[in-house]
Formats: structure tokens, sequence, C-alpha cells
């Protein structure tokens, strides 16, 4: 006997990718669950087996990319090198990531954009203002891999914060001009990633 859709493995994620597209290409207030469920392939109760609300599946869409990102970059930060080294490796991840996972990072910047407006529940409010602070910890990992290129000479004496929010700022930008290639390789990717990031980190001043 086949197993129940509502007990598939990896309905959860399938619902999390087809959410991350609908909210893309629709925007959170005009996406609709009925959207997400034809984007699965399966039933509304599908959805709301797995979630309460359409906010939910965007609060967990946004845990996920957080996490994602996380995972490609935390490590470069304590990485080998001097601090302009980790924090070109560190934003070469996020821009490669964020190509890869474009609809999840239209998620997260609908958010930070005030794109979503909807009267939320207090646990809602919560776990948005528990979202909201890992992308605080998140963007303080850049700023202190900055602090470290201006303590070791490897980067000019800037305004860490500035200067941080300056280069997530650009970075994220990539998603507002970026489309995704059928069949383009990893190595594709990391190559842009690197023009970017040369240009946002080495400027476009002669030397």
């Amino acid at each position: 006997m086949s197993a129940s859709p509502d007990l598939e493995p990896g309905a959860r994620r399938r619902i999390l990718d087809a959410a991350a597209e609908a909210f893309m290409a629709h925007g959170f207030a005009n996406a609709t669950i009925d959207d997400i469920a034809r984007e699965v392939g399966a039933t509304k109760g599908l959805v709301y087996y797995h979630f309460r609300s359409k906010f939910d599946i965007f609060l967990a869409v946004y845990e996920e990319a957080m996490g994602r990102v996380r995972d490609r970059v935390e490590h470069h930060a304590t990485g080998p090198g001097t601090g302009r080294d980790r924090l070109v490796a560190m934003a070469v991840a996020h821009a490669v990531n964020l190509m890869e996972d474009l609809a999840y990072h239209h998620v997260v910047h609908q958010a930070v954009r005030g794109q979503v407006a909807t009267a939320l529940k207090p646990r809602q409010r919560d776990t948005l203002q528990e979202l909201n602070g890992l992308r605080g910890a998140y963007e303080q990992l850049f700023r202190g891999v900055v602090a470290d290129g201006i303590a070791d000479g490897s980067l000019r004496e800037v305004d860490a914060a500035l200067a941080t929010r300056t280069l997530l700022s650009n970075l994220n930008a990539i998603d507002t001009w970026y489309h995704r290639i059928p069949g383009q390789e990893p190595a594709e990717l990391r190559e842009l990633a690197g023009r970017i990031v040369d240009l946002l980190i080495g400027g476009l001043a002669g030397s």
C-alpha cells in the first residue's frame, strides 16, 4: 500500500520550495495556498497538514533561507588568510547561494523590505523577531571580518558597519536582475559571483 500523501517523506521540503517560488512570482499578498498546492502537485489539505497558515509557510521559508546561506558562508569567517581574503570568500559564497536559492532569498528580502503586510499572531511575531535576529547575527559575521581586515591592513580604514551593510545590500540586489539559466553549471555561478565580489570589494578605481 502506498503511503498517505500527508505522510510522504520530503513533503514539507517540497511545500517550502513551491511556496518560495509562489512568493517570488506573485508576492506574499497575492500568492495563495492554491498556488502552492498546485506547484507541489498536491491538495491544499497536504499544505495545511504541515502548516497552519500562509504566513507560517512564509516564516518557514525565511528560516530555511537563513539556515542555508549561513551553512554556506559561516566557515569562511574563521578560515585562513587575511580579513580581506575571508571577506571575499564569504561574499562569493553568499552570492552563489543567492543565485542557487533565488526564490528563497526573494522571501527574505520581502520580509526585510516590509512587503509582507498581515496581522500577526503573537507566536508569529515572536518567530519573525527571532528570524530577524538571525539575520542580524549573520550581518555581524561579515562586520567582524571587515573589522579584522581593517586591523590587519588588508582593508582600508572604513566604518565597518557601513561597509558591511553596503556590501550585503549590493550582493542582495542580485535578486533584482539575475535570472536563472537552465543548465547553468555551479562553476559558472562561482565565476559570476567572483566577478561581482571583485567589483564590490576591489572597486572600480585603477591601481
